[in-house]
């Protein structure tokens, strides 16, 4: 396979491969009684805000947080795009039992956790 890849059929050798991997993961989903979704590629799932719905638009790699234009919420660029990859397979329920619409109070509207201050070392000992 390795040898293969770095040749002329390294695109049909990688599109088997990738075909065969999600094969077997769709086979062992289904021997333990699990369903495998599968949205789009194509999907802006770092660039829309899961709470109101909003798309920022592209952000360079090194964002890793941001804070949605539209309705103040701080989101983890990972968290959300978790998220809304559960939104786009239909997993995330988007309406209670009243018929209200839940969106707006996903797990991801919590407030990004603060990392923990430094710690300094005890005045007796050295960093």
């Amino acid at each position: 396979m390795a040898g293969l890849a770095r040749t002329r059929l390294a695109k049909s050798v990688h599109d088997a491969g990738w075909s065969t991997l999600t094969r077997l993961i769709e086979e062992k989903a289904a021997e333990h009684g699990r369903v495998v979704h599968t949205i789009s590629r194509w999907e802006p799932t770092s660039q829309v805000c899961a709470g109101c719905g909003v798309r920022d638009g592209k952000k360079p790699l090194d964002v890793r947080v941001w804070v949605c234009p539209s309705c103040g919420l701080v989101l983890d660029r990972d968290y959300n795009a978790a998220v809304n990859v559960l939104l786009a397979a239909g997993l995330v329920e988007r309406v209670n039992a009243c018929g209200g619409s839940v969106r707006r109070v996903l797990a991801c509207a919590d407030p990004v956790k603060q990392e923990p201050a430094e710690q300094t070392a005890p005045s007796g000992e050295a960093a």
